[in-house]
């Protein structure tokens, strides 16, 4: 590359402020020569970049990137790296990025961050039962006592892990200093990897009759589709609760809600199936379902790791280094 590389951003425009505030810029700057007012946001056909483009050496991509297709490669001979201020970059890459021998980098790892301590906060929630206990307090308004409630609390509480993902390693990670029981599962992850993490490994159906508290972090794929549905659900022990944070497509909605209405489990969901749901859904009624609007990823003050994250690579490219966060094509079938 060149000793200061030229740079485009590809991006939804209004999300670059927060995603790279001024002293990350600066940062980036000092690697990089990149124009911050010059974003290629509904595509790379304006005729202001097609110039810049022609002669750009890394794209630094984010929320709302355009594909990056055979025409835009071929309009961008000089590219050597892709850098992504996000999580999953298949929106918007093809396989022809990775044939032509372009680098792709993404802050995944740091947006798994938030993901992870929301996850955390959920399950130490939702272990001393204060999300039903307070929809029941709204709802009938009297206090119901000091005695001890048999079920509720954290010690010992047994936590499933669905996929050992960058955000299910770091739920595993902050799960340590507290007295639970996590366990996994992941068809790509052997009992000496497990071991590795510190939590036994099961199969899935061993994982939700055991666990008090089921969270997934598995990626979206056809395979995983409807992962969790009327059959699995049924194996989940009375008084569960199962947290969505990955993808919405892995729970079966219908067979989701058939259950709730039993009370039996409850549910806490961050993504849902569609997205964002319909205003008649079931799922806004139920008192043991509790849904918040996809924020778990970085949000507000967060996503300026994402873009510190991308300035540190294309530090480490100017400088020779090998990348931190780098992505393969093969990666891409087992990964979000």
């Amino acid at each position: 590359m060149s000793e200061r590389p030229l740079a485009l951003f590809a991006m939804t425009a209004r999300n670059l402020p927060q995603i790279f505030p001024p002293d990350v810029l600066t940062r980036l700057r000092e690697a990089v020569d990149i124009d911050p007012t010059l974003v290629a946001e509904d595509g790379f056909t304006d005729p202001r970049l097609r110039d810049v483009l022609a002669e750009t050496e890394i794209l630094v991509t984010g929320w709302g990137c355009p594909r990056v297709d055979e025409a835009v490669l071929d309009a961008a001979p000089r590219l050597r790296a892709i850098l992504h201020s996000a999580g999953s970059v298949k929106s918007f890459t093809t396989p022809a990025v990775w044939k032509r021998g372009i680098t792709v980098s993404s802050a995944a790892g740091a947006n798994a961050l938030p993901v992870a301590e929301y996850t955390l906060a959920m399950i130490l929630l939702a272990g001393k039962d204060l999300l039903v206990s307070r929809e029941r307090l709204r709802a009938e308004r009297v206090h119901p006592g000091w005695e001890v409630v048999p079920g509720i609390g954290n010690h010992g509480r047994r936590v499933g892990i669905i996929g050992a993902s960058r955000i299910g390693r770091r739920v595993i990670e902050l799960l340590r200093p507290f007295d639970l029981r996590p366990s996994l599962t992941d068809p790509y992850v052997d009992e000496a990897g497990a071991a590795a993490l510190g939590v036994p490994l099961l199969p899935l159906d061993d994982l939700l009759r055991t666990s008090d508290i089921v969270t997934i972090h598995a990626p979206q794929t056809p395979e995983t589709r409807h992962l969790i549905g009327r059959r699995e659900l049924a194996l989940m022990p009375d008084g569960a609760v199962l947290i969505n944070t990955a993808r919405g497509a892995l729970l079966d909605h219908d067979a989701l809600i058939d259950e709730l209405r039993t009370e039996r489990i409850s549910a806490i969901l961050d993504v849902t199936d569609p997205e964002p749901l319909p205003a008649d859904s079931p799922l806004f009624d139920l008192p043991n379902a509790f849904i918040t609007p996809h924020l778990a990823g970085s949000q507000g003050n967060e996503v300026a790791r994402l873009g510190l994250a991308v300035t540190e690579e294309a530090e480490r490219l100017r400088s020779g280094q090998p990348l931190c966060h780098g992505i393969e094509l093969t990666a891409l079938e087992h990964t979000a």
